[in-house]
């Protein structure tokens, strides 16, 4: 078998996603995936360590790309803090979509267990860091200890929040997703407003619609 003399890391990606998509596991081994496609294994390393630091940079692609897409909007740079942020939702869980077949098998088993996924690690970096720029207001207590517990909590809750919709979302059978869009806008609202610590009007708003999905 004739192996290709130069292959990328996106080609590698690609078709770890499809084998993935194909077959409904992972492959058994670097050596048996690479001779499939006809690449010798040693380039797989100059780029990956293993299928699971290629998993890594999957989920942390999706999420990059989906914040380079938007960051190429004019108009993204003039919204607010909230709609930047659910802007990144919307476009990062079309990602999602595209790539839905990949993502709900890669999770099996793990819907459960999101927050303790390592294959998020840098996923999770990325989007603190985007959370980091959005530069959410806390409350001022003039206590410098205390601001910076309260950045690293706003930052903790966004990545769980996210989790949380990754898990609603990959429960959801709706067409085209679209109970997510509306868990995304109400869940958004809320955990805004109570930064903003406005109004509980969304907090009740979103508890009847998680209620009354679950009572179905």
């Amino acid at each position: 078998m004739v192996k290709k003399h130069k292959i990328s890391d996106s080609e590698i990606i690609t078709f770890y996603m499809e084998f993935v998509v194909e077959h409904q596991i992972k492959p058994d081994s670097v050596e048996d995936f690479c001779q499939l496609y006809q690449f010798d294994d040693a380039i797989f390393y100059e780029y990956f360590r293993s299928f699971k630091d290629l998993e890594k940079t999957i989920y942390n692609l999706l999420f990059q790309n989906s914040l380079l897409t938007l960051k190429q909007t004019p108009e993204y740079h003039s919204f607010s803090k909230k709609d930047k942020l659910l802007s990144l939702y919307y476009t990062f869980f079309e990602n999602l979509a595209l790539n839905q077949e990949f993502v709900k098998l890669n999770l099996k088993g793990f819907e459960n267990q999101l927050k303790a996924l390592s294959v998020f690690s840098r996923f999770k970096r990325s989007f603190t860091s985007f959370i980091d720029e959005l530069d959410i207001e806390t409350i001022s207590l003039n206590v410098e200890t205390i601001e910076t517990i309260q950045k690293k909590t706003i930052k903790e809750s966004a990545w769980i929040q996210l989790l949380f919709t990754m898990k609603f979302w990959l429960d959801d059978s709706s067409e085209d997703f679209e109970k997510t869009d509306i868990f995304i806008e109400k869940s958004i609202n809320t955990s805004m407003e109570l930064i903003d610590t406005k109004s509980l009007h969304n907090i009740i708003d979103l508890a009847k619609f998680l209620y009354k999905e679950k009572v179905k």
